[in-house]
């Protein structure tokens, strides 16, 4: 199933977010561009250094006018004593939405059933609400968040200019292409 341009469904829960319980839901991710961050669970390993990673670059995300949502199946009380507890989450300044139920977690296709947990999915979602970025790991291989910082600029390029595209390695900067036929085989 191919999840690029297809839109987020429906969901409300419950985020810990600036030291208070935040309700959000798929309409909040509509407007702006998004970036709904799964990871297996608190207080875990591999998990708080992804989650301090794009802590350490939301400023860049925030200029760029996206908004970041992390999510697990944990609650936002978990995520409220996490926070509390441990100096990597202690950066985190993005929601932190809590999805005990797992509805947001299946609704993404991230859902490992048999642990109730969700594997390493990051979404990027257009204004629209429509998934333009989809990447999903192994549990025991970490993201960096300049990649995804790169891609998120890359698909904002491409969205706000019609007819180009950005090559493999493309740098904010970097020159793009502009398929035709005069390219058709000279790549």
């Amino acid at each position: 199933m191919s999840y690029i341009n297809s839109s987020v469904k429906p969901f409300n829960a419950t985020a810990f977010h600036n030291g208070k319980f935040v309700p959000v839901s798929d309409a909040d991710l509509k407007g702006k561009w998004s970036i709904v961050f799964f990871y297996p669970a608190d207080f875990t390993f591999v998990c708080p250094t992804e989650l301090g990673d794009v802590a350490d670059l939301y400023p860049e995300f925030q200029k760029l006018g996206v908004e970041v949502y992390s999510v697990s199946t944990d609650t936002h009380f978990t995520h409220k004593a996490w926070h509390d507890t441990s100096d990597t989450i202690k950066k985190i300044n993005y929601p932190m939405i809590g999805d005990p139920t797992g509805t947001i977690t299946r609704n993404f296709g991230v859902m490992i059933e048999e642990a109730g947990l969700a594997d390493r999915g990051t979404f990027v979602l257009d204004p629209e609400g429509k998934i333009q970025i989809v990447e999903i790991n192994a549990g025991g291989v970490g993201r960096d968040a300049s990649e995804l910082l790169r891609k998120v600029k890359a698909a904002q390029y491409v969205a706000s200019h019609p007819g180009e595209v950005c090559p493999a390695k493309w740098n904010e900067g970097d020159a793009t292409l502009a398929p035709s036929l005069d390219l058709v085989g000279k790549i």
